[in-house]
């Protein structure tokens, strides 16, 4: 019988995803935590957006963080050889179990 570790991130009482080491895990729970707080940035936005539109416009902005960080110091896109943005970073995290994501 093998055994596993597995570190899970919860919030409000629902498995988001699961990683197999602790750093990946705490990355992901931090990026949700910035998820949390854009999108109370984004309520406050000047185009309507419903709840589930801020949610997912708020988790993208949050998995952006790099290029977005990159292009607020230049002022200018990165070079897009270097940080590719994607469009659904959250599925291409290779270790990650993956599970719905709010």
């Amino acid at each position: 019988m093998a055994v596993e570790v597995k570190y899970v991130v919860i919030r409000e009482g629902e498995e988001k995803m699961s990683f197999a080491s602790k750093k990946e895990a705490d990355a992901y729970d931090k990026m949700l935590d910035l998820a949390e707080v854009l999108e109370g940035v984004l309520v406050n936005a000047p185009v309507a957006f419903d709840d589930a539109q801020r949610e997912q416009m708020a988790l993208w902005l949050a998995e952006q963080k790099e290029t977005l960080s990159a292009v607020f110091r230049s002022g200018k896109l990165p070079d897009p050889d270097a940080a590719p943005i994607k469009s659904d970073t959250v599925t291409d995290m290779p270790t990650a179990k993956r599970s719905k994501v709010a």
